[in-house]
């Protein structure tokens, strides 16, 4: 299992839109979700499980969540254009930063179980937070709910924002989960990132996504 500062995705050859029940996810590893942002231990009917890996085309991600309360979804979803304010709702996430170097530019990729989605390109100044609401990555999300667990996917194809890496690289990553309407309590991190109110957004916080 990858570390609790390291993720490992694993290169797979021509599987470039797997389900979300395919056997090829078997076959990665699987990351935790378990803590809530301030770091305490977050009941296990909320957590959550990733796994990623790469190909010739895209990065993928998959979310396996525990469900045991009212999901908080759209009931008319929108899945052909980005949804903003997504993050309000059931949700997953993963924030990418491909220059280790520049860990205050990084990519933020949102999709529920409902299918809906967001990307956008993040800029930390000493100024504040710049978004990039227009950023155009082209991904894709899949979404899949059961009795009491969710499924997520998300593909996220190489670009010029985010390039094609090469066995042995490695990027800042961070996961999360958002699940309930209790804003005290609804914001799930792989890295917590352990300020005084739920606060995604701390470069500081990303572990290490290695590409093998």
């Amino acid at each position: 299992m990858s570390s609790s500062t390291t993720v490992v995705a694993f290169y797979l050859k021509d599987v470039s839109e797997p389900g979300l029940g395919n056997e090829v996810w078997d076959s990665c590893e699987p990351i935790r979700i378990e803590h809530y942002w301030s770091g305490d231990q977050a009941p296990a009917t909320r957590h959550a499980e990733a796994r990623l890996y790469w190909s010739d085309a895209a990065l993928h991600v998959r979310f396996v969540c525990e469900q045991n309360e009212p999901l908080v979804i759209s009931q008319v979803p929108q899945t052909n254009v980005k949804t903003i304010g997504l993050w309000d709702r059931d949700v997953c996430e993963v924030f990418l930063a491909p220059r280790q170097q520049e860990p205050h530019r990084y990519y933020e990729f949102e999709a529920a179980p409902s299918g809906e989605w967001v990307d956008l390109g993040i800029e930390m100044t000493a100024q504040g937070r710049k978004t990039d609401w227009d950023y155009a990555s082209g991904m894709k999300a899949t979404g899949e709910i059961e009795e009491r667990q969710i499924r997520v996917g998300i593909s996220i194809p190489w670009s010029g924002d985010l390039p094609k890496p090469a066995s042995g690289d490695t990027w800042g990553i961070n996961l999360f989960r958002c699940v309930g309407s209790d804003e005290a309590t609804r914001y799930l991190a792989w890295r917590p990132t352990r300020t005084p109110q739920p606060n995604f957004h701390v470069p500081s916080a990303f572990g290490v996504l290695r590409f093998n």
